[in-house]
This record gives structure tokens, sequence and C-alpha cells, in this order.
């Protein structure tokens, strides 16, 4: 399985351990953002580690097949606590930024889940793939990677955002968006009797480049644009 070499699987680390060591993690970083940052970051971080933890990990991963739609939206908040960290507020321009991570999530984590549909279901994890037809998939990866590729375009005049990152935005999104349409002719083929593997790898590795290169024209555009 996929998750099978994890510490908490093999035994490595036990449960009570790992309870114990997450629980003085978060709240030393909750505590050391409120001493030495501000209190709005202290306070968004408090609120992802419990939006992760009990709306997402306990509440609605073994409940929904929209599980990481709205459970993915704990891994928006670092953009907020970075921006309240800098600036002690929040205007639109991290929101946009929370949104763009928020519409990545699905395309992003759904892919992998079309390539160990397997594990999820027999772990209990209704994911998409697991509880859908391979076309609701493509169609949905489909429909939040425009919107992502939207959202990324926003940003340039709200921020508002130089050259560098416009190039980049767009050359980014035009490849995600021939990527996630190559994904959904694959398995329109193979609904058609072509073959199995729709290669949903592809797109779920070049996610994550997408993210990385994304963000990283959000930090150079200032210095050169």
């Amino acid at each position: 399985a996929r998750t099978g070499h994890r510490p908490l699987v093999t035994g490595e680390v036990t449960p009570r351990a790992a309870l114990v060591f997450g629980l003085v993690l978060s709240a030393l970083s909750v505590v050391w953002l409120a001493l030495t940052t501000n209190l709005l970051s202290a306070a968004l971080a408090a609120g992802a580690i419990f939006f992760y933890v009990v709306i997402y990990t306990l509440g609605l991963k073994r409940r929904t097949p929209q599980n990481i739609v709205w459970g993915g939206a704990a891994g928006c908040f670092p953009v907020l606590i970075g921006w309240a960290a800098v600036t002690n507020s929040l205007s639109w321009a991290p929101w946009v930024m929370f949104a763009i991570i928020f519409f990545w999530t699905p395309p992003h984590y759904w892919p992998l889940s079309l390539r160990f549909k397997d594990d999820y279901a027999a772990a209990g994890v209704p994911m998409l793939p697991v509880v859908a037809s391979k076309t609701r998939v493509g169609w949905e990866i489909l429909i939040y990677s425009w919107i992502m590729v939207a959202a990324s375009l926003l940003l340039i005049p709200v921020a508002p955002m130089g050259w560098i990152y416009s190039v980049v935005a767009v050359t980014l999104g035009v490849l995600w968006l021939y990527e996630a349409h190559a994904l959904m002719h694959r398995i329109r083929k193979a609904a058609r009797g072509g073959p199995e593997d729709v290669k949903p790898m592809r797109l779920f590795h070049g996610s994550i480049s997408y993210l990385a290169l994304l963000f990283l024209a959000i930090g150079i555009d200032p210095f050169v644009g």
C-alpha cells in the first residue's frame, strides 16, 4: 500500500507518542507566534490546526467524497498566516492566494486517488474516485482546474503583480489545462474500451511543480517586476 512504510503503520512510532508530539508542537507553535509575531497569525495557526485535525481528519475524511475539497481549506491557511505575520492584517491578496490553493487541492489529489483507488477503498476512505466514475472525476478535475487558473490570473490586478508573475501564471496555467484535458481525453478513451491506465500521475506530479513555481514567481516578482 502507498502508506505501508510510514512510522505509525510499521510501529516505529506509537499512536500515543504521535498524539503527544503533535499536541506539544501545535501548542508551542501557536504560543510562539503569539509571543514573537502577533495575535492574528497565532489565531490563524490555531484555526488551521483545528480545521485539519477536527473538521477534516475526524469529521470529513471518512464521511464524504468531498473530504479534500472542504478539508483542503486547512492547507490554504499558511498563506494567511504568513501574510498576517508580516502585516498584522489580511487584505484581498492573501485571500486570492488562499483561493488558488483551495481550487488546486482537488485536481491535485484526485489523480492520486485514481491511481490508488483500491487502497483508499480498502481503508474505508470514500475519495471521489472510489465512489464515482472516472468520467465524473475527470469532469470535476477540469472544473476545478479552470477555476484555479482563473484565480491565479485574478492575483495580477488584485496584488498587483508584475510581468514576471503574469508570464509564469499564464504559461503554467496553459500547461496545467493541457494536462487536465489530456487526462479527460484518456478517461473518455478508457470508457470506450481503450487502455484502462489513464496515467493520472502525470497531472499529480505536474501539480506539485505548478504550485511551487507559481509561488516562487509570487516571491520573485516584486523584486524584478
